[in-house]
């Protein structure tokens, strides 16, 4: 099952995260890989989209916001746009939109960076808005201060959060087929030494940025994980195995009910209400040209469909589904 860790390191201003998605992660694969007009992504694309899901999960659970996280990637290449949605309860979908075949090596900067002109944005989006405001957002090129492109994610995330919070930050990401994992290492603003404080002011934050040797020593320990083990280890396993010589206070974990779990507003019932707003006539329309009406979720990929009966009964009880009515596949 999906599970989020998160620790301190006692008397140090650094803490970190871990977070391993399973059936989170594959919930989102099956679901594109029963779509029968996309069908599955591509290797690099499923990795490439796990660790964006294993690291926009790191950074909602890491900031005390009542809104939404959106970390999404759009270029040039097969890869028009990749995008990950996280709710404050940790509750997130993500898709990626894929226009042209993509090679099975693939490396970041071909899929979504092929002329230099990728971004990557970080929303925040808060459920309650006061009169004209908008959502915060932050942007970062998918090349570094040399013009070079970046192919790792986890170095495009640490330049965000270094040029948005001022904060060193490391992270380890990886994913396949069956877990999405990352660990988010970070420096801790702070006032005085060994002082956890809440907040410092941005010169004092700046002053700390890469000479607190607390972190740097931490950061080499987490960036040593190898992609195999992170997602094989347990939590514990991959805790002690990097910082067994660290004196380490570990929170509640969020497992079960309370880890982060796939979720998408779409629905069988509201893909009913949109074919009664279409119209009876329309409806007949379509299924005189094919056995069946097909809506596919433009987010997750699921695919809806409505055959001639279901269709009737839709205009007839407006407010009931079919019951036993044609599953989503």
């Amino acid at each position: 099952m999906s599970e989020l860790h998160k620790f301190l390191f006692d008397g140090l201003p650094v803490r970190g995260i871990v977070v391993r998605l399973t059936d989170t992660w594959t919930e989102i694969l099956r679901r594109r890989a029963s779509n029968s007009n996309d069908g599955a992504y591509a290797v690099p694309v499923r990795e490439m989209l796990g660790e964006m899901v294993a690291a926009a999960t790191l950074m909602q659970s890491n900031i005390k916001f009542d809104g939404s996280l959106t970390l999404q990637i759009a270029g040039d290449g097969p890869v028009k746009l990749a995008v990950v949605e996280v709710q404050p309860d940790l509750a997130l979908r993500a898709t990626a939109s894929v226009t042209a075949v993509v090679a099975p090596t693939a490396t970041l900067s071909e899929m979504v960076n092929a002329s230099n002109q990728g971004r990557c944005a970080i929303t925040l989006d808060p459920k309650t808005k006061f009169p004209g405001q908008q959502p915060y957002q932050g942007v970062v090129p998918l090349f570094d201060d040399q013009g070079q492109p970046i192919e790792r994610l986890s170095a495009v995330l640490e330049h965000y959060m270094l040029q948005s919070e001022q904060l060193d930050t490391t992270l380890v990401l990886a994913a396949n087929d069956s877990v999405a994992a990352g660990v988010l290492i970070q420096r801790l603003p702070m006032q005085g030494e060994n002082n956890l404080a809440g907040s410092m002011v941005a010169k004092e934050n700046e002053d700390q940025i890469g000479v607190n040797e607390d972190y740097n020593r931490i950061a080499i320990l987490a960036s040593s994980l190898k992609r195999e083990e992170l997602l094989t280890l347990d939590v514990d396993t991959i805790l002690h195995r990097l910082f067994w010589e660290e004196q380490i206070t570990r929170f509640e974990p969020l497992q079960g009910d309370s880890a982060p779990r796939f979720s998408c507003a779409c629905s069988r019932e509201r893909v009913g209400k949109m074919i009664v707003a279409l119209g009876q006539d329309e409806a007949a329309s379509i299924l005189a040209e094919r056995p069946d009406i097909e809506v596919a979720c433009e987010f997750c990929g699921v695919q809806y469909r409505f055959d001639p009966v279901d269709a009737a009964q839709l205009f007839t009880a407006p407010v009931q589904m079919v019951p036993g009515g044609t599953e989503p596949h």
